[in-house]
């Protein structure tokens, strides 16, 4: 099974502005935690041991909030805080490693995601986790990235997670063409493509790529060798295409429900969902919605 996972931290998060300006988007809070805390939950969750952010110079809180933070703990326990304190030594599991990796300059998504190079090599497979999405894994038994690996797994085939769009709203996404065979969900089906936000009268399907990858070793190779696209960018896409060319691709079909938390609608759909069913906070939430329903 894939052990390692890159996250690429390194963007700007130009569509989360003015938030973002001085802190790094993936660390705006979902109730009361950072969205990339989230991201991170879903790859340990789905068996990720080693964790590698490709980050800037710019983004150290990430670095730090997945660090130790020895005088805060010293204080909470001084304190008698005990809750609060393992709350904060759980957010890193002792068997789970974070590696941070500098992008020197912003080339792209597949340009970060080849700077983990030096770190995942090229002959052990990995998974690719966007931190603006957070997937949902609300009443399912195993997460759609531990299914998603699992089908890597049991293939050798790397997979591109897609969700189930609306038709009319294709024209915003990466659309997936499977050749006319609708994968159900929690299963794959060969790529013969990924049209990049199409016509809606064009679109192949209507299974949108929602940033969760398990990629071979091989890639980084494939990397290397394509060509700069537009705006001077490396594209994971292109390398993905000529991935299918040589060995095949296949799109997997996710059971849960995404939140896109590059948008701020996205983000706040994420608050509440997330917040109505948290442990300590749920039910005072579900009461202020209630409250504001019956206000509107």
């Amino acid at each position: 099974m894939i052990k390692k996972a890159v996250l690429p931290v390194a963007g700007f998060g130009t569509r989360c502005l003015p938030a973002s300006k001085a802190i790094p988007k993936e660390m705006i809070t979902i109730v009361d935690r950072p969205v990339i805390q989230y991201v991170v939950e879903e790859a340990v969750a789905a068996g990720i041991r080693d964790i590698v952010l490709v980050t800037h110079g710019s983004k150290s809180a990430i670095e730090n909030h997945f660090d130790k933070h020895f005088e805060l703990e010293a204080s909470l326990e001084a304190k008698g805080k005990h809750e609060l304190l393992a709350e904060l030594r759980s957010i890193v599991p002792e068997e789970v490693n974070i590696i941070s990796v500098r992008q020197p300059e912003p080339l792209g998504l597949g340009h970060a995601v080849l700077c983990a190079r030096p770190v995942v090599g090229d002959d052990e497979p990995f998974a690719v986790l966007l931190p603006d999405v957070l997937v949902d894994a609300e009443g399912l038994e195993r997460n759609d990235l531990a299914c998603m690996l699992g089908a890597f797994d049991a293939s050798g085939r790397a997979q591109l997670m897609v969700e189930e769009v609306p038709r009319e709203l294709t024209y915003k996404y990466g659309i997936v063409d499977t050749g006319g065979e609708t994968p159900a969900p929690g299963e794959s089906r060969p790529l013969a493509g990924v049209v990049e936000k199409p016509a809606v009268e064009e679109a192949p399907s209507n299974l949108a790529v929602i940033g969760r990858y398990a990629l071979p070793g091989s890639i980084f190779q494939l990397l290397a060798e394509t060509a700069p696209g537009a705006g001077g960018e490396i594209q994971l896409t292109d390398a993905i295409e000529t991935l299918r060319q040589c060995e095949g691709v296949d799109a997997f079909r996710m059971r849960g429900k995404t939140y896109d938390c590059g948008h701020q609608l996205g983000y706040l759909e994420a608050i509440l969902a997330y917040g109505r069913r948290h442990a300590r906070y749920g039910e005072g939430f579900r009461e202020l919605l209630t409250r504001y329903a019956n206000e509107a």
